[in-house]
C-alpha cells in the first residue's frame, strides 16, 4: 500500500501519529508498539493498512514528498511570471518552512542516512523526493535562462539541503537567506 491507498480514519490517524514521532525522533527509532500506543490502536489496525513498520515509512515518505513539493510550487505560482522571481521563491518557502514551530530537518535527509544502503526501499523513496526537486528546479532554472539548468539545479540543490542541516543545527531562518543571495548569484552566473 502506498500514500495514494485508498485512505480511511484510521490509516489517517495512524499515519498522522507515526509521522509526528518518525520526524521527532527518527525513522529506525520509533518502535511500531510506540506509534500503537501512542494512536491508541491494536497491532491488527496496522496490519489492516500496512504490511510492515517500513511500508508504513515509505507511504509516510510518498505523502510527504506530495504535500513538500505542492507546497513549494504553491509558493512559486504566487511569485507570479518572473521566471528569477519563480526561482528565488523556492528560498522564500524555505525561510518559511525553516520558521514554522514544527521545522525539524529534512526526514528525506534523515531517512537516506538512516537507511543508507541505496538500494533500501526507504532510501529509494526518500531519493526519489531528492530527484523530484531537483526536476522541478531544472525547470525553474530552464526558465530563468540558465545555459546549463541542469548544472545549475544540481548546484541549487546542494545549496538548499545545505541550508536545510544549518538551518535544523541553528534553529534559525538566516540560512535560507543566505542561501537565497547565493541562489541569485548563480543564476546571474548561469545566464550571463
Amino acid at each position: 500500500m502506498s500514500a495514494t491507498a485508498q485512505s480511511s480514519p484510521k490509516r489517517d490517524h495512524l499515519m498522522a501519529t507515526a509521522w509526528r514521532l518518525f520526524y521527532r525522533d527518527g525513522l529506525r527509532a520509533v518502535g511500531i508498539d510506540t506509534i500503537l500506543g501512542e494512536a491508541g490502536v491494536a497491532k491488527m489496525t496496522l496490519y489492516n493498512h500496512f504490511a510492515s513498520k517500513e511500508e508504513l515509512i515509505i507511504a509516510i515518505l510518498e505523502k510527504r514528498d506530495l504535500e513538500f513539493r505542492t507546497s513549494l510550487m504553491a509558493q512559486v505560482e504566487s511569485a507570479g511570471t518572473d521566471p528569477e522571481q519563480r526561482l528565488l521563491a523556492v528560498f522564500d518557502w524555505l525561510e518559511g518552512w525553516f520558521g514554522s514551530e514544527s521545522f525539524k530537518g529534512c526526514v528525506f535527509i534523515r531517512a537516506v542516512s538512516e537507511y543508507p544502503e541505496p538500494t533500501h526501499p526507504i532510501h529509494q523513496t526518500a531519493w526519489r523526493h531528492k530527484i523530484a526537486v531537483k526536476a522541478a528546479l531544472t525547470d525553474l532554472c530552464g526558465a530563468a535562462g540558465a545555459k546549463d539548468a541542469v548544472a545549475l539545479a544540481e548546484t541549487l540543490s546542494f545549496l538548499i539541503d545545505g541550508a536545510i542541516v544549518t538551518a535544523h543545527a541553528t534553529q534559525t531562518t538566516a540560512p535560507a537567506r543566505s542561501a537565497r543571495v547565493t541562489a541569485a548569484q548563480l543564476l546571474k552566473l548561469a545566464t550571463a
